[in-house]
């Protein structure tokens, strides 16, 4: 079951529709009063969000779904008409999955929801719970990560960009891999957004953060 919140009829029935005759079953809602009752109900593999929404908008809704841990696996799709950087890098780094700008074609969006229910699908049936490099060790159960016995509190793209690298540890990941990997591959080539996720992350992981490596001119990589 896909869940679209959008205010606009038009888009939510053509959206509704779509999705329903391209093989998923869908409901959709105009506000995020009525969402979050089906939501008590229901539980959704994927919800498309509009940010512009009467009462409470769509980033204060992601935001709810992101900080319960009943709710915050679902993969979320933030659909609206504003293009500034300023929202995507919002939406995203409260923990949307991807971003389409409106207007969108229907296959485009269909695309973007497999590709989004692939990825997801992929990292939950990943059977390691902790992962460790050095003195940081991330319990992937518990969604926690400690660097030297103490606990860091890290955003939700800081989380999947430290659990990147250490899956891989060794190897050289370019930005633009990390960009397509954890913020979208539809993120317009905005890889500054990953320098100063990586800056950040240094910042809060204390001397451990000097495991995560510059590679000049290409990407990071955590040192083995």
């Amino acid at each position: 079951m896909i869940f679209c919140v959008e205010d606009d009829s038009n888009i939510r029935e053509l959206v509704v529709y779509t999705l329903e005759t391209t093989g998923f079953k869908a409901r959709g809602f105009e506000d995020g009063k009525e969402f979050l009752e089906a939501l008590a109900l229901e539980t959704p593999e994927l919800v498309l969000m509009d940010i512009m929404l009467p009462g409470e908008d769509g980033l204060e809704l992601l935001g709810r779904l992101k900080s319960s841990p009943k709710t915050r696996e679902i993969p979320v799709i933030m659909v609206t008409a504003k293009g500034a950087e300023y929202d995507k890098v919002k939406g995203l780094d409260l923990g949307a999955d991807d971003y389409v700008t409106k207007p969108f074609g229907m296959m485009e969006l269909v695309s973007r929801i497999k590709a989004v229910l692939r990825r997801t699908k992929k990292e939950s049936q990943d059977p390691q719970d902790v992962i460790r490099a050095g003195g940081i060790e991330i319990n992937t159960r518990k969604h926690e990560v400690t660097a030297d016995g103490e606990v860091v509190n890290l955003t939700l793209k800081e989380y999947e960009l430290l659990k990147r690298l250490m899956k891989n540890r060794g190897i050289v990941m370019t930005r633009d891999c990390l960009l397509e990997d954890i913020w979208g591959y539809d993120f317009d080539g905005e890889t500054r957004t990953v320098d100063v996720h990586v800056r950040t992350l240094r910042q809060k992981l204390g001397s451990c953060g000097e495991m995560i490596e510059t590679v000049r001119g290409v990407g990071y990589r955590m040192s083995e």
